[in-house]
Protein backbone atom coordinates (compact mmCIF):
# COMPACT_ATOMS: atom_id res chain seq x y z
CA UNK A 1 0.00 0.00 0.00
CA UNK A 2 1.57 3.39 -0.79
CA UNK A 3 2.13 5.81 1.35
CA UNK A 4 0.31 9.05 -0.64
CA UNK A 5 -3.41 6.47 -0.67
CA UNK A 6 -3.31 6.84 2.88
CA UNK A 7 -5.50 9.52 4.99
CA UNK A 8 -2.83 10.13 7.44
CA UNK A 9 -3.65 10.97 10.99
CA UNK A 10 -2.45 13.84 13.11
CA UNK A 11 0.55 13.49 15.00
CA UNK A 12 0.02 13.31 18.24
CA UNK A 13 2.79 10.46 19.70
CA UNK A 14 1.18 7.82 18.25
CA UNK A 15 1.43 4.61 16.11
CA UNK A 16 -1.13 4.20 13.35
CA UNK A 17 -2.51 1.10 11.91
CA UNK A 18 -4.05 1.74 8.38
CA UNK A 19 -6.50 -0.82 6.39
CA UNK A 20 -7.76 -0.12 3.11
CA UNK A 21 -6.10 3.67 3.66
CA UNK A 22 -8.02 4.57 6.08
CA UNK A 23 -7.17 5.27 10.52
CA UNK A 24 -8.13 1.75 12.03
CA UNK A 25 -6.40 2.13 15.29
CA UNK A 26 -3.91 4.93 17.13
CA UNK A 27 -1.52 3.51 19.75
CA UNK A 28 -0.16 5.98 21.88
CA UNK A 29 3.87 6.47 22.62
CA UNK A 30 5.30 7.50 25.32
CA UNK A 31 9.12 7.50 25.49
CA UNK A 32 12.28 9.21 27.29
CA UNK A 33 15.72 9.46 25.95
CA UNK A 34 18.47 10.45 28.57
CA UNK A 35 21.91 10.86 28.54
CA UNK A 36 24.37 8.38 31.41
CA UNK A 37 23.46 11.36 33.86
CA UNK A 38 20.23 10.96 33.68
CA UNK A 39 19.58 14.57 31.79
CA UNK A 40 16.65 14.29 29.06
CA UNK A 41 17.46 15.10 26.00
CA UNK A 42 13.89 13.92 23.65
CA UNK A 43 10.04 13.23 24.76
CA UNK A 44 7.82 11.61 23.38
CA UNK A 45 4.04 11.69 24.89
CA UNK A 46 4.81 11.29 28.81
CA UNK A 47 8.57 10.55 29.78
CA UNK A 48 7.28 10.32 33.52
CA UNK A 49 4.68 8.12 32.93
CA UNK A 50 5.05 5.22 35.64
CA UNK A 51 5.67 1.87 33.90
CA UNK A 52 5.87 -1.54 35.07
CA UNK A 53 9.43 -2.54 33.32
CA UNK A 54 8.48 -6.44 33.30
CA UNK A 55 11.59 -8.41 31.77
CA UNK A 56 12.89 -5.13 30.58
CA UNK A 57 14.37 -5.47 34.50
CA UNK A 58 16.14 -8.46 34.05
CA UNK A 59 19.60 -6.93 33.81
CA UNK A 60 19.19 -5.33 36.91
CA UNK A 61 18.40 -8.91 37.99
CA UNK A 62 21.23 -10.10 36.68
CA UNK A 63 22.94 -7.66 38.55
CA UNK A 64 22.52 -9.40 41.97
CA UNK A 65 23.86 -12.40 40.74
CA UNK A 66 26.93 -11.14 40.14
CA UNK A 67 27.05 -8.73 43.19
CA UNK A 68 25.97 -11.76 45.46
CA UNK A 69 29.32 -13.32 44.37
CA UNK A 70 27.07 -16.40 42.87
CA UNK A 71 27.60 -16.02 39.49
CA UNK A 72 31.56 -16.85 40.22
CA UNK A 73 31.06 -19.58 42.82
CA UNK A 74 28.86 -21.83 40.48
CA UNK A 75 31.18 -20.62 37.21
CA UNK A 76 28.50 -19.29 35.24
CA UNK A 77 29.77 -17.90 31.95
CA UNK A 78 28.81 -14.90 29.97
CA UNK A 79 26.18 -17.03 28.05
CA UNK A 80 24.84 -17.95 31.46
CA UNK A 81 24.80 -14.67 31.74
CA UNK A 82 22.67 -13.82 28.60
CA UNK A 83 19.93 -16.20 29.56
CA UNK A 84 19.75 -14.46 32.62
CA UNK A 85 18.71 -11.95 30.73
CA UNK A 86 16.67 -13.47 28.19
CA UNK A 87 12.86 -13.35 27.40
CA UNK A 88 13.45 -16.52 25.10
CA UNK A 89 11.92 -18.53 22.41
CA UNK A 90 12.57 -21.89 24.46
CA UNK A 91 14.78 -23.23 21.58
CA UNK A 92 16.46 -26.09 22.09
CA UNK A 93 19.68 -24.14 22.62
CA UNK A 94 17.79 -21.65 25.62
CA UNK A 95 16.95 -25.21 27.31
CA UNK A 96 19.87 -27.14 27.36
CA UNK A 97 21.50 -23.82 28.61
CA UNK A 98 18.80 -23.74 31.46
CA UNK A 99 19.46 -27.58 32.28
CA UNK A 100 23.31 -26.71 32.27
CA UNK A 101 22.15 -23.64 34.70
CA UNK A 102 20.47 -26.00 37.15
CA UNK A 103 22.50 -28.52 37.12
CA UNK A 104 25.26 -26.20 37.88
CA UNK A 105 23.79 -24.88 41.20
CA UNK A 106 22.35 -28.50 42.05
CA UNK A 107 18.62 -27.23 41.36
CA UNK A 108 15.88 -28.84 39.45
CA UNK A 109 12.97 -27.69 37.14
CA UNK A 110 10.59 -28.37 39.85
CA UNK A 111 12.38 -25.70 42.01
CA UNK A 112 11.66 -22.80 39.83
CA UNK A 113 8.80 -20.85 40.95
CA UNK A 114 7.69 -19.41 37.60
CA UNK A 115 5.05 -21.60 36.69
CA UNK A 116 4.69 -22.87 33.16
CA UNK A 117 3.49 -21.37 29.90
CA UNK A 118 3.46 -21.48 26.25
CA UNK A 119 6.70 -20.80 24.39
CA UNK A 120 7.12 -17.01 23.08
CA UNK A 121 7.87 -19.14 19.37
CA UNK A 122 5.09 -19.90 17.81
CA UNK A 123 7.40 -22.63 15.72
CA UNK A 124 8.46 -24.08 18.81
CA UNK A 125 5.09 -23.84 20.69
CA UNK A 126 3.39 -25.96 17.90
CA UNK A 127 6.04 -28.84 17.91
CA UNK A 128 5.22 -29.05 22.28
CA UNK A 129 2.23 -29.28 21.03
CA UNK A 130 2.38 -31.55 18.54
CA UNK A 131 4.71 -33.67 21.20
CA UNK A 132 2.09 -33.43 23.52
CA UNK A 133 4.32 -31.41 25.82
CA UNK A 134 2.86 -29.60 28.67
CA UNK A 135 5.04 -27.30 31.29
CA UNK A 136 4.26 -27.47 34.69
CA UNK A 137 5.71 -25.52 37.91
CA UNK A 138 5.83 -26.62 41.37
CA UNK A 139 6.03 -24.99 45.13
CA UNK A 140 9.49 -25.81 46.34
CA UNK A 141 11.48 -22.51 47.67
CA UNK A 142 10.68 -19.27 48.34
CA UNK A 143 12.97 -16.91 46.11
CA UNK A 144 10.29 -15.61 44.24
CA UNK A 145 8.59 -13.86 47.41
CA UNK A 146 9.55 -9.81 48.28
CA UNK A 147 11.75 -10.49 51.44
CA UNK A 148 13.50 -12.75 49.97
CA UNK A 149 17.21 -11.72 50.40
CA UNK A 150 17.49 -12.13 46.62
CA UNK A 151 14.73 -9.78 45.53
CA UNK A 152 15.44 -7.16 48.59
CA UNK A 153 18.92 -6.78 46.58
CA UNK A 154 16.64 -6.58 43.22
CA UNK A 155 14.62 -3.75 44.60
CA UNK A 156 17.92 -1.93 45.90
CA UNK A 157 19.77 -2.26 42.68
CA UNK A 158 16.49 -1.36 40.61
CA UNK A 159 16.75 1.80 42.93
CA UNK A 160 20.08 2.55 42.34
CA UNK A 161 20.21 2.04 38.69
CA UNK A 162 16.88 4.41 37.84
CA UNK A 163 18.25 6.91 40.04
CA UNK A 164 15.15 6.92 42.90
CA UNK A 165 13.89 6.90 46.47
CA UNK A 166 13.18 3.72 47.70
CA UNK A 167 9.39 5.11 48.04
CA UNK A 168 9.70 6.30 44.26
CA UNK A 169 9.75 2.34 43.21
CA UNK A 170 6.38 0.77 42.94
CA UNK A 171 6.41 -3.43 43.27
CA UNK A 172 3.94 -5.93 41.87
CA UNK A 173 3.88 -9.89 40.30
CA UNK A 174 5.02 -10.03 36.88
CA UNK A 175 4.19 -13.08 34.61
CA UNK A 176 6.39 -15.05 35.68
CA UNK A 177 5.69 -14.63 39.53
CA UNK A 178 8.80 -12.71 40.31
CA UNK A 179 8.44 -9.12 42.06
CA UNK A 180 8.24 -6.31 38.70
CA UNK A 181 9.59 -3.26 39.21
CA UNK A 182 7.02 -0.06 38.28
CA UNK A 183 9.37 3.60 37.42
CA UNK A 184 9.16 6.20 35.19
CA UNK A 185 9.61 5.93 32.03
CA UNK A 186 12.85 8.47 31.93
CA UNK A 187 14.26 6.40 34.93
CA UNK A 188 13.72 3.24 32.79
CA UNK A 189 16.20 5.21 30.04
CA UNK A 190 18.91 6.07 32.89
CA UNK A 191 19.04 2.62 33.80
CA UNK A 192 20.06 1.51 30.48
CA UNK A 193 22.31 4.43 29.38
CA UNK A 194 24.15 3.34 33.31
CA UNK A 195 24.37 -0.04 31.38
CA UNK A 196 25.91 1.16 28.09
CA UNK A 197 28.32 3.99 29.61
CA UNK A 198 29.50 0.99 31.69
CA UNK A 199 30.95 -0.98 28.54
CA UNK A 200 32.14 2.27 27.58
CA UNK A 201 34.19 3.03 30.60
CA UNK A 202 35.35 -0.56 31.44
CA UNK A 203 38.52 -0.39 29.87
CA UNK A 204 39.79 1.87 33.17
CA UNK A 205 41.51 -0.64 35.75
CA UNK A 206 40.14 1.69 38.06
CA UNK A 207 36.70 1.26 37.45
CA UNK A 208 34.28 0.67 40.24
CA UNK A 209 33.46 -3.10 40.39
CA UNK A 210 29.20 -2.92 39.87
CA UNK A 211 30.32 -0.72 36.78
CA UNK A 212 32.85 -3.82 35.64
CA UNK A 213 29.52 -5.81 36.75
CA UNK A 214 27.13 -4.10 34.36
CA UNK A 215 30.27 -4.03 31.52
CA UNK A 216 29.69 -7.71 31.64
CA UNK A 217 26.22 -7.62 31.28
CA UNK A 218 26.47 -5.74 28.45
CA UNK A 219 29.11 -7.81 26.63
CA UNK A 220 26.73 -11.50 27.58
CA UNK A 221 23.84 -9.75 26.00
CA UNK A 222 25.74 -8.08 22.98
CA UNK A 223 27.65 -10.97 23.09
CA UNK A 224 24.76 -13.78 22.91
CA UNK A 225 21.72 -12.21 21.60
CA UNK A 226 20.47 -15.27 20.28
CA UNK A 227 20.33 -16.09 23.67
CA UNK A 228 18.43 -13.06 24.73
CA UNK A 229 15.93 -13.70 22.40
CA UNK A 230 15.84 -16.35 19.52
CA UNK A 231 15.26 -16.91 16.00
CA UNK A 232 13.23 -13.98 14.63
CA UNK A 233 12.77 -12.10 17.69
CA UNK A 234 13.43 -8.19 18.00
CA UNK A 235 15.94 -8.22 20.75
CA UNK A 236 18.06 -10.77 18.83
CA UNK A 237 17.75 -9.04 15.72
CA UNK A 238 18.35 -5.42 16.99
CA UNK A 239 21.49 -6.21 18.95
CA UNK A 240 22.49 -8.53 16.01
CA UNK A 241 22.34 -5.77 13.56
CA UNK A 242 24.17 -3.10 15.48
CA UNK A 243 26.76 -4.96 16.19
CA UNK A 244 27.75 -4.28 19.51
CA UNK A 245 26.63 -0.70 19.32
CA UNK A 246 23.64 -1.31 21.72
CA UNK A 247 21.91 -3.50 23.94
CA UNK A 248 17.79 -3.94 23.94
CA UNK A 249 15.76 -5.83 26.04
CA UNK A 250 11.87 -6.31 25.92
CA UNK A 251 9.54 -6.16 28.75
CA UNK A 252 5.80 -6.99 28.20
CA UNK A 253 2.53 -5.33 27.34
CA UNK A 254 4.69 -2.66 25.31
CA UNK A 255 7.74 -1.88 27.44
CA UNK A 256 11.53 -1.98 25.78
CA UNK A 257 14.84 -0.14 26.99
CA UNK A 258 17.65 0.41 25.21
CA UNK A 259 21.29 1.93 25.93
CA UNK A 260 23.67 2.75 23.52
CA UNK A 261 27.26 3.07 23.69
CA UNK A 262 28.55 6.78 22.95
CA UNK A 263 29.77 7.44 19.65
CA UNK A 264 30.06 10.50 16.96
CA UNK A 265 25.90 9.55 17.02
CA UNK A 266 24.98 10.30 20.00
CA UNK A 267 27.74 13.27 20.58
CA UNK A 268 25.68 14.87 18.09
CA UNK A 269 22.71 14.89 20.36
CA UNK A 270 24.31 17.01 22.55
CA UNK A 271 25.87 14.42 24.80
CA UNK A 272 29.28 12.85 25.55
CA UNK A 273 27.88 10.18 27.04
CA UNK A 274 26.33 6.98 26.05
CA UNK A 275 22.69 7.52 26.15
CA UNK A 276 18.84 5.17 27.10
CA UNK A 277 16.04 5.10 25.71
CA UNK A 278 12.43 3.94 27.29
CA UNK A 279 9.67 3.02 25.38
CA UNK A 280 6.04 2.27 26.22
CA UNK A 281 3.28 1.67 24.10
CA UNK A 282 0.07 2.10 25.92
CA UNK A 283 -2.12 -0.22 24.69
CA UNK A 284 0.92 -3.16 25.47
CA UNK A 285 0.66 -3.84 21.03
CA UNK A 286 4.01 -5.73 20.65
CA UNK A 287 4.28 -5.14 17.16
CA UNK A 288 3.79 -0.95 17.07
CA UNK A 289 6.18 -1.33 20.16
CA UNK A 290 9.33 -2.40 17.60
CA UNK A 291 7.53 -0.07 14.87
CA UNK A 292 8.09 3.24 17.38
CA UNK A 293 11.45 1.72 18.21
CA UNK A 294 12.75 2.03 15.35
CA UNK A 295 11.08 5.09 14.15
CA UNK A 296 12.80 6.91 17.36
CA UNK A 297 16.07 5.44 16.54
CA UNK A 298 15.93 6.73 12.57
CA UNK A 299 14.82 10.30 14.11
CA UNK A 300 17.30 10.19 16.74
CA UNK A 301 19.99 8.93 13.78
CA UNK A 302 21.80 6.00 15.46
CA UNK A 303 23.18 3.48 13.10
CA UNK A 304 23.45 4.50 8.99
CA UNK A 305 20.41 4.02 7.02
CA UNK A 306 21.85 0.81 5.79
CA UNK A 307 22.07 -0.87 8.93
CA UNK A 308 18.62 0.48 10.24
CA UNK A 309 16.84 -1.09 6.76
CA UNK A 310 17.92 -4.18 7.46
CA UNK A 311 15.38 -4.03 10.45
CA UNK A 312 12.89 -2.74 8.20
CA UNK A 313 9.99 -5.16 7.96
CA UNK A 314 9.75 -3.95 11.56
CA UNK A 315 10.16 -0.72 11.55
CA UNK A 316 7.20 -0.64 8.73
CA UNK A 317 5.56 -4.33 9.33
CA UNK A 318 2.64 -4.99 6.54
CA UNK A 319 -0.44 -5.58 7.60
CA UNK A 320 -1.88 -9.21 6.17
CA UNK A 321 -5.50 -11.17 6.36
CA UNK A 322 -5.74 -14.67 6.49
CA UNK A 323 -5.50 -15.29 3.24
CA UNK A 324 -1.75 -13.51 2.70
CA UNK A 325 -3.24 -10.39 1.24
CA UNK A 326 -1.78 -6.90 2.15
CA UNK A 327 -4.18 -4.84 3.62
CA UNK A 328 -2.54 -2.40 5.55
CA UNK A 329 0.31 -0.63 7.12
CA UNK A 330 1.80 0.89 10.54
CA UNK A 331 2.98 4.27 10.17
CA UNK A 332 3.90 6.67 13.11
CA UNK A 333 2.57 9.98 13.60
CA UNK A 334 5.26 11.22 16.26
CA UNK A 335 7.98 13.70 16.70
CA UNK A 336 10.67 13.67 19.02
CA UNK A 337 10.55 16.90 21.03
CA UNK A 338 14.04 18.05 22.41
CA UNK A 339 14.53 19.07 25.72
CA UNK A 340 16.21 22.20 25.53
Amino acid sequence: MKQNNIIKAPADDCVVTYRGGIVENRHQVHAAIVDANGNILYTVGDPSRVTLIRSAAKPAQALAILETGAFNHFDFDDADMALMCASHNSENVHISRAQSMLAKIQAKDADLRCGGHAAISDVVNKSWIKAGYTPTGADVSDYHLPENPMQLLVKSIVKDLANLKEDEVKWAIDGCNLPAPAIPLYSLAQMYGTVAAAADLDEDNNSQQRRQNLARIFYAMTGYPELVGGEGRFCTRLMTTFQGNLVGKIGADGCYGIGIRASEQTRKLGTGTAIGIAVKIEDGNIPVLYSAVMEILEQLGIGTQETREKLADLHHPKLLNTAGVEIGLVDSAFNLRAVS
